[in-house]
């Protein structure tokens, strides 16, 4: 969390917030809070309409809190506000950590499912595209049938008139 947006929760300013945090320097050890770059800093600050540096913006690179960082901010402020608020936080960070276990547990499940089914229903989905395929039109053949028990033989009469002429 931004240290602007957790100045906010805890009812004081980042000004205030920031000078206690770096008073009490040895309980924010890189892994419970970090400052952000120029450019990350920059990046959020489009995202989230802030006014322009040189306009009355922050002037310095904004702090972030991990879950841990957050739950030592509560000592350094030691405020009953500040204990209320940490609750709070350390509630939500909860609820998201369940929420995320959930959404892979769930994940695998549907992953699981899928291939189960793939192999069950191979046959059901070769079936439908069988019955979804457009049917092959019967087509009467082209051309003449002759029966060849039904028509008289002409040959041998066709070649003795034809010789027989006289010229």
């Amino acid at each position: 969390m931004v240290d602007s947006d957790l100045a906010a929760l805890y009812g004081v300013t980042t000004k205030q917030l920031n000078q206690q945090v770096r008073r009490n320097r040895k309980r924010f050890p890189a892994d419970f809070m970090f400052q952000l770059d120029a450019a990350e800093s920059r990046s959020l600050r489009s995202q989230i309409v802030t006014s322009n540096d040189g306009r009355g913006g922050p002037r310095y690179l904004p702090l972030v809190f991990t879950e841990q960082g957050v739950a030592m901010l509560s000592s350094v402020l030691n405020s009953e506000r500040s204990i209320e608020v940490n609750i709070a936080i350390m509630r939500a960070f909860v609820r998201l950590r369940v929420m995320l276990a959930e959404h892979r547990d769930l994940a695998a499940k549907v992953s699981t499912l899928e291939k189960d089914c793939a192999v069950r229903f191979q046959a059901v989905f070769q079936a439908i595209r069988r019955l979804s395929a457009p049917p092959v039109p019967k087509r009467k053949p082209i051309g003449f049938l002759a029966a060849t028990s039904s028509l008289p033989s002409t040959s041998g009469r066709a070649l003795a008139a034809g010789s027989g002429r006289s010229s």
